[in-house]
């Protein structure tokens, strides 16, 4: 799936995704964001080249909640996490944009995963 996404970009490189709990998740969002609750999705952009273009985290509890409340299955939740996750990875910011990462992620969403 984000294979798919990186041609649709035409993006080369490495990326690292990591499936993991919401403990986890908790003590990076609270590291690095300053936030002390677990999140669903964290990424950590990389130098690009042989270092990679970056690390995305997933908390699979998060999704798995996430996806009962969104009549999604578990592995569509993750797919949707973790093609948001690589855009923050390529430097969208939805929290910052005009709506840019978000209306790219529907339009990806809908060309991969084929849903909105």
């Amino acid at each position: 799936m984000l294979g798919g996404a990186a041609e649709a970009l035409r993006v080369r490189g490495e990326i690292a995704l990591v499936l993991a709990g919401d403990r986890l998740l908790h003590r990076l969002n609270r590291d690095f964001r300053g936030k002390d609750r677990p999140t669903d999705v964290l990424s950590f952009p990389g130098d690009g080249g042989e270092a990679g273009l970056g690390d995305v985290v997933v908390s699979v509890e998060t999704a798995e909640r996430n996806a009962r409340a969104l009549g999604r299955t578990l592995p569509q939740e993750l797919d949707v996490l973790a093609l948001h996750g690589f855009l923050h990875v390529l430097g969208y910011d939805h929290e910052a944009d005009d709506g840019t990462m978000d209306r790219l992620e529907r339009r990806l969403r809908k060309r991969i995963l084929g849903r909105a």
